[in-house]
Parts: structure tokens; sequence; C-alpha cells
């Protein structure tokens, strides 16, 4: 019999598994895919975004309002503790401009390696292609896992399935319906971090690969057609912002990078505002404006514009525009302003310009849908964080049954966040499933 049985071998199961041997428990991990950590391997374009360098108070109000939850773990268990890890296992990071921190090598599988290691120098016995099917209980105590291939016994056992995006690495929902097979809440689950499809997809396809740079994407609880320029904020508005309720019908508004696709829009500041927007679809229309040129006011575009049409009259309109945003942006912009792109600057009218300024400025569309929750790069919803000790990670409706990672209602933005969130609640998930295992059942 094995003290712990920790079901998933993804960041949070192999932390998990890895702190509890090490306090002297019998561990087994189980994971269904032939290889752990297959997730960890894809995470920040197989880079491994591990954590971020904000303080904590703005660390986690990346999480939205559940990120309170995490407060006590992250006092266990936070940066320096994951970042000390990793170098004692040969591991250096570096932080970026931006904030975030990634192995300086830039390389997942140095991540994976280490976090195998800790579980093997501690005895951990992995067991891959094994899929649990249900959490065995007796009087309100786990007694075991059951899984296709048998039933495993142990005292205490931890939930680190993941959630339900990307399942070809494992996270395919096992742990939301073993979860609400015993009692467990399950919060609705949806897409977070997705790329959204557009009702205009032609408009999109015919803008396809371009690159938006240090653009504004703003998003609204009405369609496309109510917007203008006007409406677009000045600020940054949403989850870990500082500026969390925005003028109606603002939904969020941020500054970053985005990539125009085939059925959408999709790059990380599109993703960064995906899930309140998914959200804000279940209530009625949303729309999405880009303003291209946010360093400039209206104005200053209008005397910008002016002044290139004056100094450079003989050149192409397309030409001339193609010095200031995005080639594959300027043909579809004056198609949509039904302005020829041959047209010199000279020609240009009062009237045409204005139209030109209100496109780049505020470049509409109308959000049909996120992309699955297959191809989504985290899941929001999950196990009810009511019903999860945030001091233990411990079920507060089963003894000896213990939460970690993505499989719990906790999804961060994206910048690290979410790893972190996972080594955290797997390490004290880990520490409390060792320490109930070693008490005899009341």
């Amino acid at each position: 019999m094995y003290h712990v049985i920790v079901v998933g071998a993804g960041a949070s199961g192999l932390m998990a598994a890895g702190r509890a041997a090490e306090l002297g428990a019998r561990v087994l991990l189980l994971e269904k895919t032939e290889r752990p950590g297959k997730k960890l391997l894809i995470t920040g374009k197989s880079r491994c975004n591990l954590t971020n360098s904000l303080e904590l108070d703005d660390f986690v109000a990346a999480y939205g309002p559940n990120g309170r939850f995490l407060y006590s773990a992250f006092h266990r268990y936070f940066r320096d503790d994951l970042l000390a890890f990793l170098k004692s296992h040969g591991v250096d990071a570096v932080t970026e401009v931006s904030g975030r921190i990634f192995p300086a090598p830039g390389d997942a599988r140095d991540v994976a390696r280490s976090l195998q290691r800790y579980a093997a120098d501690h005895s951990v016995h992995v067991q891959t292609g094994t899929r649990a099917t249900a959490i065995q209980m007796k009087s309100g105590r786990v007694t075991g896992v059951q899984t296709e291939q048998g039933a495993y016994p142990a005292g205490a056992i931890v939930l680190a399935t993941g959630g339900a995006s990307y399942p070809e690495t494992g996270s395919a929902g096992d742990g939301f319906r073993m979860a609400e097979a015993i009692g467990h809440t399950i919060v609705k689950l949806r897409p977070g971090a997705v790329p959204l499809v557009v009702h205009e997809v032609q408009r999109a396809r015919s803008m396809q690969g371009a690159s938006l740079r240090n653009v504004r994407l703003t998003a609204y609880r009405c369609r496309a057609e109510e917007v203008s320029s006007r409406m677009t904020p000045a600020a940054d508005f949403g989850r870990g912002t500082g500026h969390d309720r925005p003028p109606a019908p603002v939904i969020e508004s941020r500054l970053g990078d985005m990539m125009m696709t085939h059925f959408g829009i999709s790059g990380p500041v599109t993703l960064q505002m995906s899930l309140a927007i998914v959200d804000s679809l279940e209530t009625g229309p949303v729309s999405v404006s880009i303003d291209l040129v946010p360093a400039l006011t209206e104005r200053q575009l209008h005397s910008q514009l002016q002044h290139c049409f004056n100094s450079h009259g003989r050149r192409s309109l397309c030409r001339i525009l193609g010095d200031m945003l995005p080639h594959r942006i300027v043909g579809p912009l004056l198609e949509m302003a039904a302005i020829p792109p041959g047209k010199h600057g000279s020609q240009v009218s009062l009237e045409e310009r204005t139209l030109l300024v209100e496109m780049v400025k505020c470049l509409r569309f109308n959000i049909e849908r996120p992309r699955p929750l297959a191809e989504a790069m985290v899941t929001a919803g999950g196990v009810s964080l009511k019903e999860i000790a945030p001091r233990t990670m411990a079920s507060r409706l089963i003894r000896g049954l213990y939460f970690c990672g993505e499989v719990m209602d906790i999804d961060g933005d994206t910048g690290g966040f979410n790893l972190q969130a996972a080594f955290s609640t797997g390490y004290v998930a880990g520490e409390q499933a060792a320490a109930c295992a070693s008490r005899p059942p009341l």
C-alpha cells in the first residue's frame, strides 16, 4: 500500500509527488500518457515561462478575484523557492524586460528533467500508460484509486490531472469527472488564453499573417457597428491592471502585440483578454476594436497623414500607408474605405483622410466565438475553491483528498502565472498529503 497516490504527472503532479516522497511518504505517481510532463514541454512555445517578477500583490491580481486563494500557497512556496529548486538541479533562470522568467537555456525539457529527477531521487514510483477512472472512498475518506488496470489503495490522494485543453498531452478533463462523481462542484469549464473567431472572417483572412506590434485592443459589450474611436480608453482595463472597472460598454482594454489569422485574431494581448470576452459572450454580442497607432491621437494622426500627403503627393496611398502600418493591413483598409490603392497622396480628400483615421484608430470586428477548449492554453473553471482549504489544498468534503494545479477553478494571465500556481499548489498538496497519510484514520 502506498501512502500517497498522485494522479497526473504534469508540473503540479511531479512537484507534489516529489515533495511527498521527500518527506518520507511512499508515493505512486500515475500518468495516463507514456511520458510525464508532456504539457510542460510545450509551455511558452517550448521555452517554459516559469514564473514572473511581479511583486506578490500584483502577482495575485493576475488571477482575478480567485487569486486570493493562492496567498497561503505562495507564502509557503513562491518564485524564489522555485528558482532555487531549479538551480539546485543545474537550471539557471533569466528574467526578460517584460518580467517573464524562463530557464536560461530556453528549453522546457530542462525543467521537466529537473522535476523527474526530483521524483526519482526520492524513490517516487512513476507508472505511465495508466488512466485513473475513479477515486475510491469509504466513510468520507479516500481509500485508493481505480484505474483501467486495477485498483491501488492509498492513505491520501492528490488530484493533479490538469484541465481540458491540449487533450493530446493528457489533460482531457478526467479529474473533473472523478471529482464530480464523489460530490465536488465543478465550476463551468471555459477556454482561457484562446484565439478568437470573428464574424468578418473574410476581412480577417485578407489580413492573415499581419503581426501588429504595440496596438491597443479593446473589447465591448455591443456590436461593432456601435463602436467608434472616441470610445477607446486611454488606459488599460482588466484583471491585473489595477483598473478593473472600465467605462461601459468596455469589457477590457490592453496595449500589446497581436496577430491576424485566417479565422480572426490571436497573439499575446488577444489571449490575455480572451476569458473576459468568452464570459461576456454568454450574455450578449461582443466586439473588438484595434487602435493600430495608440501613440498618436486622432488629431496627431490627421496632421501626420496630411504632412505625408503634402510631402509625397506623387506617391501612391498604398505606399505612404505602408511606411506607417503592416503591409498586410494596408490593402484591406483601403478596400474597406473604398479608396483605390494607387491613388496619389495629393488626391486624397479630407473626407477620405477622416475615414482612414477612423479605421486606423478603430479597426472593428464582431466576435463570433472562441476557438475550441482543446486549443486553449488554459482551462478556466474546475473544482470549486469553496470546497478546497487554501492552506492545505485539502478537500473540505472528503478526508485524504488534495487538489493542485489546473484542476482547480483558478486561472491566471499569460506570463508565467499558471505554472507558478501549479508548482506552488503542487508543493503544498504533496506536503500535506504526506502528513495526512502518516496519521491513522479517525
